[in-house]
């Protein structure tokens, strides 16, 4: 029988605390907890409860990661909220609120420490950047919407697109940090669109309505920075969902097709895949991720009131820690 080492070309590892990026099948002894452990990679991806935000609400602003993630704005109760929170991977914090409260921003612009809030309802052009501590007012939208889909890095460059104005917009924006530039338009003029991706010149806009001829379509555009290019459709049309990831590896969860949804499906850049559900079917969600298998979903609307029900995604193929025993 051949040995670890043979197998892997080295001995056991001892290490003081577990590695931060195990490979699939890596096996090491922990020195703190006196444990060997090792890494068998996830076969099937699940949602499990997460902490809860400090204030219920729908239609609010997102950013970030699974484990560093801001959400901000919504709609109480009561009413519009300019409440700003930040999750460190442990317990959220209320820190500085915008300026202006709204509601049904971009989300999956940027970061926890820098990102932007554009657009929102009542119908607004306004765009304010977050630097960490605090909301800045910046250069306006050229063209105010709400529920529209976003991408970016960070508060220096995005991208925004769709939206409703309050007809449906195929109108879409970048920003370079200091003023908003009209682009390319999306293919199909849309509301209730949620944007992944993490660049400014690479993004999905993913399903959404087109009222009132359609409440809901499939349609998913891939953006290039210069140009939308239609790809396949989600398996669920629906509006107001949540989105994580990038063109090549995206997750898009929950939503309205009429009513609430959990349906969660997974993109590999080519086609989309029905994958767990949210354990709380909801639209307005604030989302959160840079991949499709980690991913975070805050608040929301379901059937009985706004929430605070937050949800952690671990998908496929993430680190999987076991510890070994002689049982």
């Amino acid at each position: 029988m051949a040995t670890y080492k043979e197998i892997f070309g080295t001995n056991i590892e001892v290490l003081a605390s577990d590695p931060a990026n195990p490979v699939a099948g890596q096996v090491w002894y922990n020195s703190t907890d006196n444990l060997v452990k090792g890494n068998a990679a996830t076969t099937v991806g699940a949602w499990a409860t997460g902490t809860n935000i400090g204030s219920s609400r729908y239609l609010s602003g997102g950013a970030g990661t699974k484990t560093a993630a801001l959400v901000f704005g919504g709609e109480g109760p009561p009413g519009l909220i300019g409440s700003t929170e930040s999750w460190n991977g442990t317990s959220w914090t209320e820190v500085n609120d915008l300026n202006t409260a709204r509601v049904g921003m971009a989300n999956s612009i940027g970061t926890y420490t820098a990102t932007l809030s554009a657009g929102g309802n009542p119908v607004s052009a306004l765009n304010e950047s977050w630097n960490g501590t605090s909301w800045t007012e910046v250069s306006d939208l050229n063209t105010g919407r709400l529920y529209f889909g976003g991408s970016g890095a960070d508060n220096t460059s995005a991208i925004v697109f769709g939206g409703a104005t309050p007809p449906p917009t195929a109108a879409t924006e970048s920003w370079n940090g200091t003023s908003w530039t009209e682009v390319n338009d999306l293919n199909t003029a849309r509301r209730n669109v949620v944007g992944a991706g993490k660049l400014h010149n690479a993004a999905l806009a993913i399903s959404g309505g087109t009222p009132p001829s359609s409440p809901v379509v499939a349609n998913v555009e891939n953006w290039n920075g210069t140009s939308w290019t239609e790809v396949n459709d989600v398996n669920t049309a629906r509006g107001y969902g949540g989105a994580s990831g990038t063109p090549l590896a995206a997750l898009f969860y929950g939503g309205t097709t009429g009513s609430n949804t959990g349906a969660t499906e997974s993109w590999n850049g080519t086609s989309w895949t029905e994958v767990a559900d949210l354990a709380t079917a909801r639209h307005g969600l604030s989302s959160a991720g840079t991949t499709n298998t980690a991913a975070l979903a805050s608040a929301g609307i379901t059937p009985v009131a706004r929430s605070n029900n937050v949800e952690e995604w671990t998908g496929a193929g993430s680190p999987l820690i076991q510890t070994f025993t002689d049982s």
